[in-house]
């Protein structure tokens, strides 16, 4: 996956695309993050061939003006995107397991690496994505206030043998949060923030 920032104007998408395909890298799909004083926020999905190097593929990218490559990081195995729609048509379909649904759709939906549900009465955590970590009690401590929602980066060894992690969450209902999690970033933007509120709250019911 590669997070970059680029001018919201015409053809400079398609200037993004023709340098990603100078390396041998194929596209597997672009999606609009958010935009703001005139530049726009995508991420690529991409594939790289065999042999081929990330930095010749960002190089490839920041040599068109105005374009910055915010992030790049291996994507978990699983691969595919999930739109706000489709996670929202599965949680419609199971209500009574609505928040364990947006938490299992949640890397996928946000891009992220890990998801899980903590349960804010107990402090425990009530389900996970299998890269989740194992929260202790100083992990929840490091991500409050857990009842509400905001996004926090947290530093190497936040908890033990955990590099930096930039954590974003929101309350599902009176007593649970979605906790969503990338290692080593990009922050959370606010178009990505005001999605993950929205969406615990329809988990809500």
């Amino acid at each position: 996956m590669m997070r970059v920032s680029l001018p919201d104007r015409p053809g400079s998408l398609g200037a993004v695309a023709s340098a990603v395909g100078t390396v041998g890298a194929d596209i597997r799909s672009v999606e609009i993050v958010g935009k703001q004083d005139g530049e726009a926020v995508d991420d690529f999905m991409l594939t790289l061939p065999n042999g081929a190097m990330p930095d010749n593929l960002v190089s490839a990218c920041t040599a068109i003006e105005g374009v910055r490559v915010l992030w790049f990081s291996r994507y978990p195995e699983g691969g595919g995107l999930e739109s706000d729609i489709e996670a929202l048509e599965r949680m419609q379909q199971s209500p009574e397991q609505a928040p364990e649904i947006l938490t299992e759709s949640a890397p996928l939906v946000f891009h992220c690496h890990w998801a899980l549900l903590l349960d804010t009465s107990s402090r425990t955590v009530a389900f996970a994505t299998e890269m989740a970590p194992d929260l202790t009690e100083e992990g929840v401590r490091a991500l409050e206030p857990v009842d509400q929602t905001h996004s926090v980066e947290l530093a190497a060894d936040w908890l033990p043998s955990w590099g930096e992690t930039t954590v974003a969450m929101a309350p599902v209902g009176d007593s649970r949060t979605l906790v969503i999690g990338r290692q080593g970033g990009p922050s959370f933007l606010a178009s990505e923030m005001a999605r993950l509120k929205h969406l615990a709250g329809l988990a809500a019911g």
